[in-house]
C-alpha cells in the first residue's frame, strides 16, 4: 500500500535517528500501523517471511511508524526488498541493522554512524530497514519511490516544514523580510 499523500499529516515524531558526528537527524513519524487505509494487513505482518524473520530473531513484530520526513521509508510496509538502496546514486538509505543491529523499536532513538550497508543484498535478514539515514543527501531523483515494491516510500521536499515545525526550528519568512 502506497505511503500516505499526505503524509505526514496526522502523524507525530515518536522517535529520532541521528547521524553519528553531525547535526543531521530525521523523525520516526508515528503511531504505526497494522493494518492499511484499506483495511489490509500492513506488507510487513502480511508477509510470511517476514514474520517468519521476526520470528527466529525472537523479536516481537510491532508497527513501527515511518522513517524520514522529506524522505520517508514506511518501515510498517518496507519488506526489506532494498531496491531503494541499490537505486539511490547518493546513497541516502543504509540497512539500519549493519550498523547496529538493535531491534527496530531501539532504532527509533538511536545514533547511527552512517557506515551500515548500502547494497541491497548485504540485510542482515528481512527484519532490517532501508533507513535515510543521509536524506539531507537527496537530489530529489525519486528513483526509489519508482522501484519500491509495497510503494513504502515518499520523497518530498515540501514537508521540510514539518520537519523544522517538529524540531522546534521552523521560521516563516514573509515578503519583505530580511532572513534570519
Amino acid at each position: 500500500m502506497p505511503i500516505a499523500e499526505n503524509f505526514p499529516e496526522g502523524l507525530k515524531p515518536i522517535g529520532k535517528i541521528s547521524l553519528e558526528g553531525t547535526t543531521y537527524f530525521h523523525w520516526v513519524w508515528g503511531p504505526g500501523k497494522t493494518k492499511n487505509t484499506d483495511g489490509s494487513q500492513a506488507e510487513v505482518f502480511a508477509d510470511a517471511d517476514v514474520v517468519a524473520a521476526y520470528t527466529a530473531r525472537g523479536e516481537k513484530q510491532v508497527p513501527l511508524g515511518v522513517s524520514g520526513t522529506m524522505v520517508a521509508v514506511d518501515w510498517d510496509s518496507c519488506v526489506a526488498d532494498g531496491a531503494c538502496i541499490e537505486a539511490c546514486p547518493v546513497q541516502v538509505f543504509q540497512w539500519y541493522r549493519t550498523d547496529k543491529d538493535i531491534p527496530n523499536t531501539e532504532a527509533l532513538n538511536a545514533t547511527f554512524k552512517g557506515t551500515g550497508s548500502s547494497v541491497k543484498e548485504e540485510r542482515k535478514d528481512l527484519t532490517d530497514k532501508a533507513d535515510p539515514i543521509r536524506e539531507h543527501d537527496c537530489i530529489w531523483c525519486m528513483a526509489c519511490v519508482s522501484v519500491c515494491p509495497p510503494q513504502a516510500i515518499k520523497v518530498d521536499q515540501s514537508n521540510l516544514e514539518a520537519h523544522e515545525k517538529a524540531a522546534g526550528t521552523f521560521v516563516k519568512i514573509e515578503a519583505g523580510t530580511p532572513n534570519p
